[in-house]
Order: C-alpha cells, then sequence, then structure tokens
C-alpha cells in the first residue's frame, strides 16, 4: 500500500481524542483477516486513556484536527489503520516515543456526527501490530508496521477451558454488584462462547489501569493473557467487597440519622396533642375556609399546608413556606368592591375634581353605564398620554371615587426587573410576589383603579425586559390568568381597571401599545390655567397654608401674569408651586401681624415672585425679508420659532446652517433650497444666483436643541422670501413637511402648537390640507380669533404665505 501522506494532509493544529467509549464484539470473532501486509505504511492513530483490542468494535470520539483527517481520509478511500495508545495523555503532538510498542491494526466502520457537534469513529480491531519504522509525524503520523500473531490453545486444551469459564463467572459476578456497569455487559458476557473474543472484550470493557491493558495487549499467549486477566479481575472482585463493606457502615449511620428524625415527629406529634405548637397552622386554615378561592387553589393551599406540618419548625424551609401560605390565604381572591352605578354622581365628581379631559371623563362614563346595563364586563385598558403636569396622574384617584372602587397607584419609573412584575420563584433566598400582587394583597380587593404610572420610563437589562410582562397584565384577553411566579397558580386580572400613563408614546413598545386604548390629555390653554388656578389650585394652596378665603383673593390679571410670565409649561404642576411660594409670603406677613393687599393684582406680583423669569412668545411681524414664524412642539407644549435666512456674495457658494438643529430638520433645509433651485424659473429668480450667493438659514436660541420635519414649510418660505426679496403676510406662521416633488405632508402636535400660536398673537397659519381633521376637532373657544389656511402643495402655500 504506496501513498504519500503530504499529499493528503496539510498542516494544521491538533486536539484532544476523547476516551468515553463502551467496547462491542465484532460479528467474525477474530476471524476476519487484515487487507494489510507486513511492512505496509498505515496512517496511525494515537489515542489517550484507552486500548483497542482486536475482535472488538469501539466508539472513539475525536477532537484534534490532524486525527479528524486520519480518519476521514482513511474512512473514504477504505484505508487501515494503527491504532496505538499514548503513555502519557498531556502530550498533544505524539511521535513514535510517545507510544506504547504494541498497537491494534482496525478499520473504521462509520463516522457519527453526535448531537453536540463532536465527531465519533466506530473502530473495529483487527491484528495486533508493532511499528517497525515511522515514516513521518507531520501532517499526519504513518509508520511501517509488522503483525504480532497471537499463540492459541487447542480447542482440546481443558486448562484453558477451565480458565475461560472461570473468568466469565467472575466477570458477571463484578458486573453483578459494581452497580455501575450497564445490564448489557452482562448480557453481552454470557454470550460470548469464542475464549480469545471474551478474554479481549473484558480486557477492554473493563475498569482496569491503562498501563494493565496495555501489558494484557502485549501478551503473545493467550492463555497467559487470561491468567494475568483472572488476577487483575480477581482484585476487582476483592476492592469491590471492601467498597460494599465501607458503604454498609455508611448506611447504619443514615438509619441513625433516619431514626432520629422519627423521634423529632413523634415528639412534634406530642407537641400537638398538647395543644402546644399548632397555631399557626390552624391560623392559616380559618383564613382559608373565608376564602372564596376554586378548587383548584384550595387543593393547593391543602397540599402546601401539609407540606408546612412535615417541616420541622427551626428548618429555614419552614418560614419560607410560611410567608407562602400567609401570602395565598391574604390574597382578596374573588373580593370585589360594588361599583357606583349613578352616572349623574360620577360625573359631577369627574367634574369637581378636573377641569376638561372630556374624552377621559366621557370613556369612564361609558364604560360605567355598559357595566350597569350587563352587569359584568372586563375592564378597558386606558392609557393617558401628554405632556407632564397635566393631572394624568391624579385623574385616577377621582376615577376610583367615581366608581367606589379602591385606588392603587405603581410607579414604572427606572424599572428594569422582570421579577418586579412577576415575582420570584420560591428557590430563592429573600423571595416575594411581584408589585401587581403585593399591590392587591394591600389593598385586599380584585378590582382596584390601578394606576401604572410613567409607563414610558420603564427600561430592560440582563435581568429581564418589564415591559415584555406588562404584555399578560395588560391584556384583557390574557390577565385572567395572570401567573406570578411566586404564586405558581393563576390570578384574575380581568376586573381591575388599569390606568397607564406617559408623556410619550415613542419609547412604548408596539406591542404593548396595541393592548391599551390610548386616549390623549393635551396640555392647557391660558383661559383654561386661569380656571384651574381659580377652581383648584388657589382654595388647595390656601388650606395648605392656613390661610382662609377672605384673607387671600386674586384679581384676573393677576393669575394670567402668573401664568404668562412666571411659568412655562402644559400643565400647571409650576404654577402650583408658583402660587404656595406667594402663599408663603402671605402667610408670614399675616404671622407677623405686617399689612398686605388682601387682593393680590397683576402689579404686585414683583413684590412677592421677584422679575419675570419669562416673556411671552410674541409674533415680532416687522415685516423683515427671509424672517419667517414656525411653530413647534415640545413636551412642555407649543411654541413659536422664528426662521431667519440671508444671503451674501460668495466665489464658493455654500448652505450654511446653524442654531442647534438636528439632522431631520437640516435636511429639511436641504431639501427647501433643492426645491427652490429646481423652481427658480417660476418664482423669477435669476440662476446666477445659485451661483453666486451663500445661503445661510439660522434658528434663534442656539442653546435649545432643535429637530424634526415641521419646519420644512418655514425654510422654504424663509428662502424664497430671501431670494425673491418679497416679504411674508403678517402675523402668520405656518407648519408642516416637505418633499423634493413639492408636496406638503401632515404633521403631529397641532393642538399644542395652534395653542402657542394664539399666545404669541397670530393671527393666521397655513397647514397642511391633511391636518384639517385635526382642527376640527379642537374646540371652538381654542380657534377663536384665528384662520386657517390649507394647502396641498409648496406651490399653494409659498402663493398665500407672501405678499
Amino acid at each position: 500500500m504506496k501513498f504519500n501522506i503530504k499529499d493528503i494532509f496539510r498542516e494544521d493544529d491538533s486536539e484532544e481524542i476523547s476516551s468515553n467509549f463502551i467496547p462491542l464484539i465484532s460479528e467474525e470473532d477474530g476471524k476476519e483477516e487484515p487487507n494489510a501486509k507486513d511492512g505496509d505504511e498505515l496512517l496511525v492513530l494515537p489515542l489517550r486513556n484507552m486500548v483497542l483490542f482486536p475482535t472488538v468494535v469501539m466508539p472513539v470520539s475525536v477532537g484534534r484536527k490532524k486525527s479528524l483527517k486520519t480518519i476521514r481520509e482513511a474512512y473514504n478511500n477504505g484505508l487501515e489503520i494503527f491504532v496505538a495508545t499514548q503513555r502519557d495523555n498531556r502530550v498533544e503532538n505524539p511521535n513514535e516515543s510517545d507510544l506504547f510498542p504494541i498497537g491494534t491494526v482496525a478499520s473504521i466502520i462509520r463516522i457519527l456526527e453526535m448531537p453536540d457537534g463532536s465527531i465519533t469513529a466506530i473502530v473495529h480491531g483487527k491484528k495486533r501490530a508493532r511499528i517497525s519504522q515511522m515514516v513521518t509525524t507531520s501532517p499526519a503520523m504513518s509508520a511501517k508496521v509488522l503483525f504480532v500473531n497471537d499463540i492459541v490453545p487447542t480447542p482440546d486444551d481443558k486448562i484453558f477451558t477451565a480458565l475461560f469459564e472461570a473468568i466469565k463467572e467472575l466477570a458477571l459476578k463484578i458486573i453483578k454488584n459494581s452497580g455501575s456497569m450497564p445490564d448489557e455487559a452482562s448480557f453481552a458476557v454470557r454470550n460470548i462462547d469464542q475464549p480469545m473474543s471474551l478474554i479481549n472484550f473484558i480486557c477492554a470493557n473493563f475498569g482496569f489501569k491503562l498501563n494493565d491493558k496495555e501489558h494484557l495487549l502485549e501478551i503473545d499467549d493467550v492463555k497467559e493473557r487470561g491468567y494475568q486477566l483472572l488476577d487483575l479481575l480477581n482484585r476487582e472482585s476483592q476492592l469491590l467487597e471492601i467498597k460494599a463493606s465501607i458503604q454498609s457502615k455508611a448506611r447504619l449511620d443514615i438509619d441513625q440519622q433516619q431514626r432520629e428524625y422519627y423521634l423529632h415527629q413523634q415528639i412534634k406529634t406530642i407537641q400537638e396533642e398538647l395543644g402546644n405548637d399548632a397555631s399557626d397552622v390552624k391560623e392559616l386554615r380559618a383564613k382559608a375556609k373565608k376564602k372564596k378561592w376554586d378548587k383548584k387553589v384550595a387543593d393547593l393551599f391543602e397540599k402546601e399546608v401539609k407540606k408546612l406540618e412535615r417541616t420541622h419548625p427551626h428548618s429555614p424551609d419552614y418560614s419560607v413556606q410560611m410567608n407562602y401560605l400567609e401570602t395565598l390565604v391574604n390574597l382578596p381572591w374573588n373580593e370585589y368592591t360594588k361599583d357606583n352605578f349613578d352616572i349623574k354622581k360620577a360625573q359631577q365628581i369627574l367634574d369637581r375634581d378636573h377641569f376638561g379631559m372630556e374624552k377621559v371623563k366621557e370613556r369612564i362614563i361609558e364604560h360605567l353605564a355598559v357595566l350597569k346595563l350587563k352587569g359584568d364586563l372586563k375592564a378597558p385598558i386606558l392609557c393617558l398620554y401628554g405632556p407632564p403636569g397635566v393631572g394624568k396622574t391624579s385623574l385616577g384617584k377621582s376615577i376610583a371615587e367615581t366608581l367606589n372602587r379602591k385606588y392603587i397607584r405603581m410607579s414604572l419609573g427606572g424599572l428594569h426587573d422582570e421579577a418586579e412584575i412577576r415575582g420570584h420563584r420560591r428557590t430563592y433566598i429573600g423571595a416575594m410576589p411581584g408589585r401587581i400582587i403585593q399591590n392587591l394583597n394591600k389593598v385586599g380587593v380584585s378590582n382596584p383603579v390601578f394606576v401604572l404610572d410613567e409607563i414610558d420610563k420603564v427600561s430592560s437589562d440582563y435581568k429581564g425586559d418589564p415591559a415584555s410582562a406588562l404584555l399578560e397584565v395588560l391584556d384583557p384577553e390574557q390577565n385572567s390568568t395572570f401567573h406570578d411566579n411566586f404564586l405558581d397558580v393563576d390570578y384574575d386580572l380581568s376586573k381591575v381597571l388599569f390606568i397607564a400613563t406617559a408623556n410619550s408614546l415613542n419609547t412604548i413598545s408596539r406591542p404593548l401599545l396595541d393592548r391599551m386604548e390610548l386616549i390623549e390629555v393635551s396640555g392647557y390653554i391660558l383661559e383654561e390655567k386661569r380656571e384651574i388656578a381659580s377652581h383648584y389650585l388657589i382654595p388647595k394652596q390656601l388650606e395648605n397654608h392656613g390661610i382662609s378665603k377672605k384673607d387671600l383673593k386674586f384679581s384676573k390679571t393677576a393669575i394670567e401674569k402668573i401664568i404668562e410670565n412666571y411659568t412655562r409649561e402644559s400643565g400647571v404642576r409650576e404654577l402650583d408651586r408658583v402660587l404656595a411660594k406667594i402663599m408663603r409670603k402671605v402667610a408670614r406677613k399675616i404671622a407677623a401681624g405686617e399689612e398686605y393687599n388682601r387682593t393680590i393684582k397683576a402689579e404686585d406680583l414683583t413684590e412677592y415672585l421677584g422679575v419675570s423669569s419669562y416673556e411671552k412668545d410674541k409674533y415680532e411681524g416687522k415685516g423683515e425679508i427671509g424672517v419667517v414664524t414656525g411653530l413647534a412642539w415640545t413636551k412642555v407644549g407649543g411654541e413659536i420659532l422664528f426662521i431667519e435666512s440671508s444671503l451674501s456674495k460668495s466665489k464658493t457658494p455654500k448652505l450654511t446652517l446653524t442654531g442647534n438643529l438636528g439632522e431631520v430638520m437640516k435636511e429639511s433645509a436641504v431639501i427647501a433650497l433643492e426645491y427652490l433651485h429646481a423652481h427658480a424659473e417660476e418664482w423669477g429668480i435669476p440662476e446666477s444666483m445659485f451661483d453666486e450667493y451663500n445661503v445661510h438659514v439660522h434658528v434663534p436660541e442656539g442653546a435649545i436643541p432643535k429637530d424634526g420635519p415641521s419646519a420644512g414649510i418655514t425654510m422654504l418660505t424663509a428662502l424664497t422670501s430671501a431670494f425673491t426679496k418679497r416679504k411674508v403676510q403678517k402675523s402668520l406662521a405656518m407648519t408642516g413637511e416637505i418633499t423634493l416633488r413639492g408636496k406638503l405632508l401632515p404633521v403631529g402636535g397641532i393642538k399644542e402648537k395652534i395653542l402657542a400660536a394664539k399666545r404669541a398673537g397670530i393671527k393666521q397659519i397655513i397647514l397642511c390640507e391633511e391636518n384639517r381633521k385635526d382642527v376640527e376637532e379642537i374646540k371652538e373657544l381654542y380657534l377663536k380669533g384665528l384662520t386657517f389656511y390649507y394647502a396641498r402643495d409648496m406651490r399653494d402655500a409659498l402663493k398665500r404665505a407672501l405678499e
């Protein structure tokens, strides 16, 4: 058999060969002769921690890349290999001196790819051999081998027959007593009739030391190999007897521990008979009798109570089990408050506590009406979103009072652990139920108004995603079987009225948004804030500071000046703080007996609050070319902004954008300039202007970041005004996104932008035609004094905007 080993392999790193195997016996029982001849060059497969014997079929887990190539090449080309055992299993790249001299010529029956990704080769040992000359060691090992013949006794050798029977009998005894060898080994030993096959099988299969196995392989005389094997089996049998003796003594110690356990149980029983130690269990059972839970929960409770009874009171598991059972019996299973079905009274409570918010109030009244008619209804999942300070959270209290239900508020801001929602499994130390179950335990009913505050502030990390856990809580189709990890039993949340609050919907996942009914709570206009201050905030602060209504009053102009010059917000939270500041100063004067004005007027505010904190946004209608008023939405409501543009001669014209603009806003400016360049002839702009002038667009208040596409039409109008030298219509503002094709696209935040325009004294507003529906949904009160122009494209908007 001639081949060039270097043509077959290339250099590569080697990996480990595993030694976990279960030897089998081939069907030939040693009758099959190898195809190789004396002096043939064979690939060498080094093994660690295992020895292959003739007639034995053995799986070998292959890890070294060099060995993988060896077995694949031999298998694919039907080549036989020489299998030898390493002297030291720590050697990664063995040479001839690292191998035992005697090995086995073998063939590869099959190569298997295991589920864990490892490779296993099924190797069939054929005949013993020794290395006569090592040919190569890299990239793979190959050697010329000489066969070593076995000296086999004649069939009529009675001594060898008796030796064969003794080996079989002792091997069966060891298999029976070991407890670690499989039953298949006993079956194989009984059914092997060939003496040499049996000896080789036992040599390979039993847990002898590696050197002992190699010594057995090197013995030429099969009878002598049998004697040596019998000696090893005797030693193994004696070792098993010693182990059995040790285990017997250990069992006696365990029996003593069990005896002590039974004695403790008897003592516990005696104590129960005396009435000394059953108070905990009796109290739990007494509470359980009053519960309205179903059979499944009752069976679980009984099972867990019995487990508690079997647990020693001083065991750490006792307190864990007790904590679980107390949580179970304290929960309000199927316990509900009776809803208030007086629709008129409910409307009065909502109107008393909150000004405006008509959509929210209408939805609550509708739910109450349907509940009154039907008698049973799954609670809706509401999400109130809008700027801070508009009363989203406090609305939950009013809804709870309206429905005559208990009130729970759970803040989700900064929540990043899923266990806060679903609870911990009882296997953890200090485990407790999630905050949903904990809060229900506190209020004692299963149908409260549950406010999930700041749901847009939920975060996630390696501990899980709380937003995903909320999917089950906020799904009316699933929350009737809410599963808390601590309880490990379903709990019905379908009667809970969940109200989520958020400032922005952008950070809430789409699946979570899909499960909630979204209701926008927009900011307040000046008139609404004035009413809220007069009817809600001022009476509250007077009471908080111990001042009677007759001792202090506010004029209408004073309240308006506070709103316009000392606060800037969509809600009324800052307004409440400013009023409290005035109350403190008045309270000080009253307490000191000093004189003060009982009616605070606009001119008195400087004394109490100092100079104005803010200046009212005003329209700067100076008729300047290239200056246009835009409308923007912020987290605290709408604002107006001015976009300025100017042209300056330059040999290398460029577009400059300043004012801390975001990427989207910069792109809007580029689109506006390109559109104007493409339609220059239509607006009477010479083509040469674009090659001779620098274009500078600036948005004032550069310290404030600005972004979004809604300033697109404003930028286009400013640039057109600068290039055509035409002024913009007076008292005009606009908002809308633009495209390169000249389309005007709709934008959001229309109500807030309209309120900002009205505060600033704007009279005319240009919007996209598709925003008409948004304007029609706004109350007529907010639109009074405003004229709206709706444009479908930029050409219509420019014709309306420019003089």
